[in-house]
């Protein structure tokens, strides 16, 4: 055996060093789920405001404004509810039986007919788990989307921007008791269509 060598060389450090940062990333790109929606949402604004360096590109670029719009506000809620849909998908693919693969494997089937014909149809319970969990949970977002889209009416004024802005006029409680109801309809409505869905695909 070749002797060790106690010396880190340039290689170990960009190893070490990449390490680091890929890291870092996982680690920001898991963030939102994390950290307060509105430090979320002001995130967003630094980054994707007119000032900011992707709002001022997109916006110089391509004449496209992101804060304060309705995609600001999908923008703000995907942003949220992504490492749910991801935690849910994983999942469903894990679940994937590995002994299914490896027959398809023998049969002649490459990654990607594996992924598409094989993983992603047995990984269809985790996707849809992981699209009710995105929708529902987008349903209630609120700090992000009122930093970021603000609360424009017709623009970025979801359910819980309106509930909120009902409960601070007054007598507005029960314009805030209906949109609660509206909401929690369209979630057992997610919920019931997931459902039904999930019971096709066991057929």
């Amino acid at each position: 055996m070749p002797p060790l060598q106690n010396e880190i060389t340039q290689n170990d450090w960009q190893v070490i060093l990449l390490t680091l940062k890929v890291a870092a990333l996982a680690v920001a790109a898991a963030l939102p789920l994390t950290l307060p929606p509105v430090v979320t949402g002001w995130l967003l604004l630094i980054l994707c405001g007119e000032q900011g360096p992707i709002g001022a590109w997109l916006l110089g670029r391509f004449n496209i404004r992101v804060a304060f719009t309705t995609p600001g506000a999908a923008l703000a809620c995907a942003v949220m509810v992504f490492p749910l849909m991801v935690r849910a998908i994983r999942q469903g693919i894990e679940a994937v039986d590995r002994n299914v693969l490896a027959a398809a494997r023998t049969l002649g089937a490459g990654p990607l007919d594996r992924f598409f014909a094989v993983t992603l149809p047995l990984a269809c319970p985790g996707l849809l788990v992981a699209i009710v969990t995105g929708f529902t949970a987008a349903l209630g977002q609120f700090g992000a989307v009122i930093i970021f889209a603000a609360n424009n009416p017709g623009q970025s004024r979801t359910l819980p921007l309106a509930i909120y802005t009902a409960l601070q006029i007054p007598g507005g409680a029960a314009d805030a008791a209906r949109l609660s109801l509206c909401s929690i309809g369209l979630a057992l409505l997610g919920l019931l269509a997931a459902e039904r869905a999930g019971r096709r695909l066991r057929r």
